[in-house]
């Protein structure tokens, strides 16, 4: 589903973000990218996405070659990849409502599936009393799954979170991690990227570890009792 062969990526002539990265992430799997600040995570999240292209090497999506794509080509991929930003990136103009159906909308649905797809989705995440409100009416936590919502209205085969926990109290937390496992049961394939160590904990999925822009360790899921493959 995803590979990166031997990426490097620099910002600057003297600045590598990513140096050397040879990943390979399967169709379904669930994987925690961690690392300190400036460790390369949220480069790597905005390669799988097509936000950045690498300096060197291949990224790989869904048998598509990202490396090789056009400008025109990239929207295309992103209908198969859901992103949740780590600052929401939701409109300030727009409601809930509209703020999840644009996805939709792009992909040229039309108003009445987008109308029971939209609500749909607000009502698995608890925000189908919230549709009319304006994000900045919202708590941080209401936030976050508006913008959950936005990045799985269209069921992608790809999940990509940004430290989706970061400022949010334990019960919002669990919260977002139970609604990642349930998109993952339904098959869609999750990378999160976070430094929430009690999220890697409570989770027992396999674990990506960088620094400097390398990867350093990774950790196969660990299982628990009562817990299914």
């Amino acid at each position: 589903m995803i590979q990166l062969h031997n990426v490097f990526l620099a910002y600057q002539k003297d600045a590598t973000a990513l140096n050397g990265i040879n990943l390979r992430i399967e169709k379904g799997e669930f994987v925690f990218l961690t690392g300190p600040s400036g460790a390369g995570k949220t480069t790597l999240l905005r390669l799988l996405y097509g936000a950045l292209t690498p300096t060197r090497g291949q990224v790989l999506i869904d048998g598509q070659n990202v490396s090789r794509m056009t400008p025109s080509q990239i929207p295309f991929l992103r209908r198969s990849v859901g992103v949740v930003f780590q600052d929401f990136k939701l409109l300030p103009n727009r409601t809930v409502f509209e703020n999840v159906s644009i996805t939709l909308e792009v992909l040229g649905w039309g108003r009445a599936d987008i109308g029971k797809k939209v609500m749909h989705v607000l009502k698995q995440m608890g925000m189908e009393s919230k549709i009319a409100m304006t994000p900045q009416r919202l708590s941080g936590g209401e936030q976050q799954r508006v913008a959950l919502a936005r990045a799985l209205v269209n069921d992608p085969k790809i999940l990509v979170a940004d430290e989706p926990t970061g400022n949010l109290d334990d019960a919002n937390k669990n919260q977002i991690l139970n609604i990642f496992k349930e998109a993952n049961v339904r098959g869609t394939t999750v990378v999160v990227a976070t430094h929430d160590r009690r999220l890697i904990d409570n989770c027992h999925k396999r674990l990506v570890t960088l620094s400097k822009g390398e990867i350093v360790e990774q950790v196969e899921k660990e299982s628990t009792p009562g817990e299914s493959a």
